[in-house]
């Protein structure tokens, strides 16, 4: 008798860390729902992975996770939902635009929120696990993504407090990198802060590593996973002491700025 198929969903997994994930699962042989806000592109990046289906989503419509499950089902059961959409513009409060900020309130808080939830409830007796594409920004002071940073402690707090409300056969897990090698990072403002603090921890990540971050931590028993660990370690820290952060910040992003200019060259 053949083993019953699985299936996974990845949000935002037209490109860059999401399409990692996809590539990962499908490896593994798990049938993978992929969605995104470009349609086109999520029909495309299925066909290019060899997952089961590609699909337009918009993460701020609670009713499009509902249906992204109805799908997944429809190729196996499912036991693994990566919510991985976001967006991540970078500046100070003041300097960004209404929009951009109700964007990212809504894709990466709202987003998460209402997959979580269609995920919980569509997972079988058999339980399942919930991957939230966090960040290392969400354990710490980082002045110039101020509000991304807020969405993804807001990530990081769903994680840990869902993970208590769902039967221990559901597991929900907050994969928080350092900057990684995406669009995101590519397109941030080379003079602004943000970039420089995302510089100073010296290598930039994969999105392969993190991908296979994300993928290892099905079945695990971690909540909160940071990669680099001892990065993590300085951003607690500084949120410990978020009144005299200043002066680190400070050399953090004097080292940034040495490493911005060095990639560039």
């Amino acid at each position: 008798m053949s083993p019953t198929p699985t299936s996974c969903v990845v949000t935002g997994a037209a490109r860059g860390i999401g399409r990692g994930i996809a590539e990962q699962l499908v490896a593994r042989g798990h049938r993978v729902v992929v969605t995104d806000i470009d349609g086109e592109a999520a029909a495309r990046t299925a066909s290019e992975v060899g997952a089961a289906e590609g699909l337009v989503q918009d993460v701020r419509d609670p009713a499009s996770h509902r249906d992204v499950a109805a799908a997944a089902a429809r190729h196996g059961v499912l036991t693994a939902w990566f919510n991985n959409a976001g967006v991540g513009y970078d500046g100070n409060l003041v300097e960004l635009t209404e929009e951009q900020i109700r964007a990212l309130v809504e894709i990466n808080l709202l987003g998460i929120l209402w997959g979580t939830r269609a995920a919980v409830d569509a997972f079988g007796k058999g339980g399942g696990d919930v991957v939230i594409t966090a960040s290392l920004s969400g354990l710490g002071p980082v002045p110039g993504l101020s509000v991304y940073a807020a969405t993804k402690a807001a990530a990081v707090s769903v994680a840990m407090s869902v993970n208590l409300e769902t039967p221990a056969t559901v597991r929900i897990h907050a994969l928080c990198p350092d900057g990684v090698a995406t669009d995101m990072l590519h397109d941030m403002s080379t003079d602004g802060m943000a970039k420089k603090l995302v510089f100073s921890g010296g290598r930039i990540l994969t999105i392969d590593e993190i991908a296979r971050e994300a993928v290892g931590l099905i079945g695990s028993k971690r909540v909160i996973r940071t990669v680099p660990t001892w990065r993590a370690a300085v951003m607690r820290g500084s949120a410990l002491v978020p009144s005299q952060a200043a002066g680190g910040l400070r050399l953090f992003s004097a080292q940034g700025r040495r490493n911005v200019r060095k990639s560039a060259g």
